[in-house]
């Protein structure tokens, strides 16, 4: 798999696949096997399940080394409020198999941005208009940008699906 590498100012971005299994790095406390490209852990599982629903723009954000209140920022959109909430539907549906739930879920009502609190991660699901609005990803402008697109899912998984 290709991996492909652009610097910004300062944001670095790296475009990256979401593995289908793999350890959590706990050594280096890390949800990404920078040696393949991929996410792993709950963070990629909660990067599947977006996709899965057709999330649109999916962005995770490293917080590590910023002065930041969690590890990951999920960013990602849906075209209108019954997409923003299947997409947050399946998100928890698939952490809660993993055994994770969260702790806090905000938003849900409005449908405009979803804001879901795992701890170690923070999942933000947007409409077009909120995300542009708030733009996160300008915000938190010193934090490492992953984009993760639908292509190199199917990809880290070997066949895509039919």
């Amino acid at each position: 798999m290709a991996k492909t590498e652009k610097r910004r100012s300062t944001t670095s971005r790296k475009s990256v696949g979401v593995a289908q299994k793999g350890p959590f790095d706990a050594a280096q406390g890390r949800p990404f096997d920078a040696a393949h490209g991929r996410l792993t852990g709950d963070v990629a599982k909660a990067v599947r399940a977006a996709l899965d629903k057709k999330a649109g723009d999916v962005v995770v954000l490293d917080l590590r080394h910023t002065p930041a209140f969690t590890d990951f920022f999920l960013l990602c959109s849906g075209q209108n409020a019954r997409q923003v909430h299947a997409i947050a539907d399946a998100v928890e549906e698939t952490l809660k198999a993993a055994k994770l739930r969260p702790a806090h879920i905000e938003g849900y009502d409005r449908a405009e941005w979803i804001l879901m609190d795992y701890f170690t991660f923070i999942v933000h699901i947007f409409t077009p208009h909120t995300r542009a609005f708030y733009s996160l990803e300008r915000l938190w402008g010193d934090a490492e940008r992953i984009d993760v697109s639908d292509e190199a899912k199917a990809d880290a998984g070997g066949a895509a699906r039919p």
